[in-house]
Formats: C-alpha cells, structure tokens, sequence
C-alpha cells in the first residue's frame, strides 16, 4: 500500500461518496476511483460496494479504516512533533507537569522575577517525550532509574474535620474511613492513580463525592464536614482552614515520590540545567520547611 492510496481511502470511507471525496483530495473523480481500485487489486479483497448514488465500506473496509486510521493521525502529527523538537533551541523551557503543578506554578513565578527573558510552555501528556523538564510521581515502591533526574519522598496525609470522630485523633489506618466520602482535585491524574492503589491495599474502593479544580474548595468542603480527602505533606502546601486537620496514615504506608527529569534536548542546554537546578533546590526547600512545621 502507499500513501497516497492510503488517504485516498480513508477520504472516501470518511465520506462514502467518490464524487465529493474527490472535491476534498483536488483530484478527479476516475483518479480516485482507479487509485481505489488498484488498492483492492493489491490486497486482493473489495473494500467498497455500491450503494445507490453513494458508497458503503465491505467489512474488510470497515476494518482497514479501523486500522489505518490511527496509524495516519500518527503521521499527521510527525511535522508538528518535529517543529516542536525545533522549538526546544532557544529561551523556552518545555516543561511536562503530570504533579505537584500547583508548586511548579509557584517556582516559575519566582524564577521569572530574576530571568524575565526565559518563557515556559506547560503540558500535561503521560506519552509525550517531547520536553526540557518533566515533573511526575510515582508510588514509593515503584522503581525510577531515570537518568538527569532528582526525586523526592512525599507522605500522604487524610485530611479531615477538626470535630466529631476526628477531633481527638492524630492517625487513622485507611481501612477505618472506607466508607466516607472522599474530596478530591479534578484533573490530578497520577495522584488520583496512587490514592486508589492506597484504598485497594486497605481493601476498599474510595467513594469520590466531589472533585474540584480548586484546592480552596477542596479544603472548604472537607471543613464543611462533606467529605475526606488525601493530602500530599509538601506539594500542597499546609491547610490553613482552622476547622480541617491532617491525620497521619499509620496503614497502609502512604507515600509517593515526586520525580523530577531533564532531558538534553538542545545545543545549548543552559538555560534547563540552571532551571532545573533552581526547581529541584525549590522543592528542597519547601519539603524540609513542611518538615519543620510538623516538628
């Protein structure tokens, strides 16, 4: 199969019509019909079969569009993938944040003062290689070998009411809340991940009431005695709502590591190593004033 045959057949499955799908290629309509059936020639099996003024795919159609599909958005994105590559020379900072997004938010802010000249552009993709930084997690247990790479042990504290069953505790084992409804932040997929992995061990499924884009709201509903929720120790920043406390999980062990990765993208790599080194000082820092706090 080429290539051309291929979008000349994904066209005409799109829209199951030669006449317009030949409109759409800019190329005559007995090209496209010749280029169709030199494809099923090749292959050896009809793909198309008449249908009044239109076309409807054969089952062998149906699934080469299934297959083919995919691998064409592929390829379709390889420019843009490519211009992207191009993009990481020069003064911006590709960065990859699939954690602790709200103190990345605040690094950057405090770098910016002092190097104005250098721009950030943030993603949130799992699949993407495509960065000068990544900031992810991982549970404690799992191995992260990367190379260009510090990490940092965070427990995982239950954020809960100061009052009623709560109000005199300062530990719980998770087994013990599994039937509260829990709060959490929307869109925290990786420490979505690793919560549940927490509750499995402790032998339930967390019953999610509620998720927010906004930890303030997290921290009001919990206040409001309309939920629980995991609280990561630093990453979050403390709860400064008098009516909300931090249990320690005494069991299962509750903890996460915050990775955080560079990758030599660039001719000149300058400007990510001294970022780089300023992120994972920035981290440092906030991890031992939380340790502090709590002694």
């Amino acid at each position: 199969m080429e290539l051309t045959q291929i979008r000349y057949f994904l066209e005409a499955a799109e829209s199951r019509h030669i006449t317009n799908s030949a409109k759409n290629l800019r190329i005559t309509q007995p090209a496209l019909t010749q280029a169709i059936h030199r494809l099923e020639e090749d292959l050896g099996v009809p793909l198309f079969a008449a249908k009044g003024r239109n076309i409807t795919l054969t089952e062998y159609g149906k699934y080469l569009q299934k297959k083919l599909t995919p691998l064409m958005e592929q390829l379709d994105r390889i420019p843009e993938q490519l211009s992207m590559m191009a993009k990481l020379e020069g003064e911006t900072i590709h960065m990859n944040v699939l954690a602790a997004s709200g103190l990345v938010m605040e690094a950057i802010i405090e770098y910016k003062k002092q190097h104005g000249e250098i721009n950030f552009q943030l993603q949130q993709n799992s699949e993407s290689e495509l960065y000068d930084i990544a900031v992810t997690t991982k549970l404690f247990y799992q191995s992260h070998n990367e190379k260009n790479s510090s990490s940092y042990a965070e427990k995982i504290f239950l954020a809960v009411p100061r009052n009623g069953r709560y109000k005199e505790k300062d530990s719980v084992c998770l087994g013990e809340v599994s039937e509260e409804g829990f709060i959490s932040l929307q869109g925290s997929r990786e420490f979505r991940y690793i919560c549940d992995r927490f509750c499995q061990h402790a032998g339930f499924s967390p019953k999610m009431i509620f998720e927010s884009d906004n930890p303030a709201a997290v921290k009001n509903m919990i206040a409001a005695n309309m939920g629980i929720g995991f609280w990561p120790e630093f990453t979050w920043g403390g709860i400064e709502n008098e009516n909300v406390k931090l249990l320690e999980i005494e069991e299962p062990v509750c903890q996460r590591d915050i990775i955080i990765t560079y990758n030599k993208n660039k001719t000149d790599s300058r400007n990510v190593t001294e970022f780089y080194e300023f992120l994972t000082d920035f981290f440092k820092k906030r991890k031992d004033e939380s340790y502090m706090e709590k002694s």
